[in-house]
């Protein structure tokens, strides 16, 4: 019997995969494109096949779709047409149900689609900036096409993912708002703040009357502002949270390369755990041997839990019984000081 990914985050965290750019480069491919990992949805989509499979195999029980740069106006930008660029979106979700069917075990999987941010389709690393000059209306519009398509060709969950600023958060709201279509919605934030410089809260909160929206969160960002920003999601929209940080290194839009050390620690996922974090996995630069670690730490957690339940209850239901004890101790005295009190008053003759 299959569990909707809503129905497993409510049991035990899911684990995310990683950086698809990130393995599809290790595989030897050169994504130095205005599509990024997205040409190879043209060039060379058994590649895109064997890095979902990488992800599997070290333990992700998501794959994200290779979409997140994917436009139809970015598709025109090379020369692809309209109709093969709808084709090729569509393609992504098939190539990583192709990768999930090739998994010799039973264990359940699912499809996120890919919905990146309308600077991704830029390709200047704006971003990582939200710094574009568009209306609400005119990102709904913008967003429209690639999340019908995705969504008709029948992703488990939509990922509204690298999400730079307040105004792109409100047009991706707007435009999953009463579709039933289950989403999960992650910004990228410097500290406490989006890229734009808004509260990261502020776009937290939006979600919060979104029933669409079955968790909220960070992606692509340092994983030193992890913790405090999975706090933040969860305290304020009581939903569960998604969190994917990238290594820790900066993406030099000008030179196109990743500058400074990478920090993400795979131990770091039980901190995010215990903030309410309940997808959990790696973005740029964080490839399976780390989301391997992070599916370790996740079943042992899981299981030490499930361990731990019956002791944890034992105990209470001592400490339980130990506090009623001493309170019909406690009533036995009052009602021997009561008792006492009333037969001196009643041989006294006061009433």
């Amino acid at each position: 019997m299959s569990t909707t990914l809503t129905e497993a985050i409510g049991a035990a965290p899911v684990v995310l995969d990683g950086g698809l750019a990130t393995q599809l480069e290790s595989q030897g491919h050169d994504l130095d494109s205005a599509l990024w990992s997205a040409q190879l949805l043209h060039d060379d989509p058994d590649a895109i096949v064997q890095a979902h499979r990488a992800y599997f195999a070290a333990g992700a029980q998501v794959a994200a779709t290779a979409s997140y740069q994917a436009s139809i106006g970015g598709f025109a930008r090379v020369g692809i047409g309209q109709a093969e660029a709808e084709q090729l979106i569509k393609r992504s979700v098939r190539l990583a149900e192709q990768a999930r069917a090739s998994c010799a075990d039973d264990h359940q999987r699912w499809i996120a689609g890919s919905i990146g941010p309308y600077g991704a389709a830029l390709a200047d690393g704006s971003e990582y900036r939200g710094d574009y000059d568009l209306s609400v209306d005119q990102l709904r519009a913008w967003h429209r096409p690639r999340i019908e398509l995705l969504a008709g060709a029948g992703v488990d969950i939509l990922a509204l993912e690298t999400i730079p600023c307040l105004a792109e958060v409100e047009a991706l709201l707007a435009e999953i708002a009463g579709s039933g279509q289950p989403c999960w919605l992650s910004i990228t934030c410097a500290s406490d703040r989006t890229r734009a410089g808004e509260p990261a809260v502020e776009a937290f909160s939006l979600t919060r009357d979104v029933d669409e929206i079955i968790a909220v969160g960070v992606n692509c960002i340092d994983p030193a502002d992890a913790y405090a920003l999975v706090r933040s999601a969860s305290a304020s929209t009581g939903k569960p949270v998604v969190v994917y940080p990238n290594s820790g290194e900066r993406w030099d839009a000008v030179a196109h390369a990743w500058i400074g050390p990478a920090m993400y620690q795979p131990e770091d996922v039980k901190d995010w755990i215990s903030g309410g974090a309940r997808l959990v996995g790696g973005c740029c630069r964080v490839g399976p041997a780390k989301i391997s670690r992070i599916r370790d730490l996740v079943s042992s957690r899981c299981s030490e839990g499930a361990r731990g339940l019956p002791d944890r209850q034992r105990e209470r239901d001592q400490s339980r019984a130990g506090h009623d004890h001493v309170d019909r101790q406690q009533n036995r005295e009052d009602d021997k000081g009561e008792y006492g009190a009333a037969k001196k008053e009643d041989e006294s003759g006061y009433s």
